[in-house]
């Protein structure tokens, strides 16, 4: 017997307000970029008002920034992730600190933390480069957006030794084993944001997560052009998708989804002082 057919859904039948927001996305991916002009305009016709674009460094960066010129709905977030860090020289440092002074848009330090799962790069030099990322955050005045992948506790123990209480962190893509440190997180006053992966059948101990972290500590993302919410999963990812993230979020909370929809919306400008 064959598999059973998938039902998509089209995310504009919630027909939701515009005042959703996509806080994380890699719209320069290959995936996603040759059809830059169609995901940014169908997401805002499905109520995604602001997306946050990604660069993993100043080159993708410098190659990249010019084509959002006609998109003023989406800014920017710039850092070396984990994976990254030995290509991170004092001279990328250098880089990033000068984009910052010089472009507005950029919100956000990140993605940066660490990422214990891939083997590539020794956990001691993620660290230093975490360490010294953090450092430029502070200097230039911005959040940080983290990733940290079977790495929580050590990313949490460098925030906290860095003076990140009450400092304005995002924990990108929460998930795994950052669930059991949920209260530390939310203790420390950071913010969690929630991908599509919330909508995966085995996810239970995620979904619970969610109904306990309060409303205002809440942010969506899609990580475009991963991690795409059921019905869609095993497709390519894209902001207008974050609509399910959202349905499954108010299902969990057991509040409407217009209600998530705004809320998030809303956390997402305030954390990032989008105007």
């Amino acid at each position: 017997m064959g598999k059973k057919n998938t039902l998509r859904i089209d995310p504009e039948i919630f027909k939701l307000p515009l005042k959703g927001a996509d806080s994380h996305a890699h719209l320069t991916s290959f995936e996603l970029v040759e059809d830059l002009d169609y995901h940014i305009e169908r997401a805002s016709l499905c109520g995604v008002r602001s997306i946050g674009n990604v660069f993993l460094g100043p080159k993708e960066y410098s190659e990249h920034k010019n084509i959002f010129e006609k998109f003023p709905n989406v800014f920017f977030i710039l850092g070396m992730h984990p994976m990254d860090a030995a290509k991170c020289s004092e001279e990328v440092l250098c880089s990033m600190k000068e984009s910052f002074k010089a472009d507005d848009r950029i919100k956000a330090l990140g993605e940066i933390g660490l990422d214990f799962y891939w083997k590539d790069c020794p956990a001691d030099v993620q660290e230093d480069i975490f360490r010294r990322q953090i450092f430029l955050a502070k200097e230039v005045k911005r959040p940080i957006v983290i990733h940290s992948r079977d790495a929580a506790k050590d990313t949490i123990r460098i925030l906290e030794s860095e003076g990140c209480i009450n400092y304005p962190i995002l924990w990108h893509c929460f998930s795994g084993d950052a669930i059991m440190h949920l209260d530390r997180i939310l203790g420390n006053e950071w913010h969690v944001s929630i991908s599509g992966a919330v909508s995966y059948r085995s996810n239970e101990e995620l979904r619970a997560a969610v109904k306990i972290i309060p409303c205002e500590k809440l942010l969506m993302e899609t990580d475009s052009p991963y991690l795409s919410p059921e019905p869609w999963r095993g497709r390519v990812n894209s902001p207008p998708f974050i609509v399910f993230t959202a349905v499954t979020i108010a299902k969990e909370k057991n509040l409407d989804v217009a209600e998530v929809w705004t809320t998030c919306g809303d956390n997402t400008h305030k954390f990032f002082e989008l105007t």
